[in-house]
């Protein structure tokens, strides 16, 4: 028996279709089942304000020049500060980016 190529494709006219998902109810969805952790900076004698500011703009990229200060100035007073909040995986991962500049990082759950 020989087989025409179009006999064993899906019959024509037949479209799949994706639902319609709005983004920000999905973005809402994913933080809602998502456990989240804040990154947090610690103060220390060892490094220069100048050090812990470049190092944390090479950590997390979503940090402003300014939000870096901020971060850097609340933890200099405070003893430590939140850098940012995120899921586990990427909190994780910013914390050993800081630490591989020697400056000391933890995360925490929210």
């Amino acid at each position: 028996m020989i087989f025409k190529y179009e006999t064993w494709l899906a019959p024509r006219n037949v479209g799949m279709t994706t639902p319609e998902i709005d983004q920000e109810t999905l973005e809402r969805s994913l933080t809602e089942h998502v456990r989240r952790f804040n990154v947090i900076l610690h103060n220390d004698d060892v490094n220069s304000m100048e050090h812990v500011i470049d190092a944390l703009l090479m950590s997390v990229p979503t940090l402003s020049e300014e939000d870096a200060i901020q971060v850097m100035m609340d933890a200099h007073l405070e003893g430590k500060a939140i850098v940012t909040v995120c899921p586990q995986e990427t909190a994780e991962f910013y914390r050993d980016r800081l630490q591989t500049f020697s400056v000391g990082a933890s995360i925490e759950p929210v």
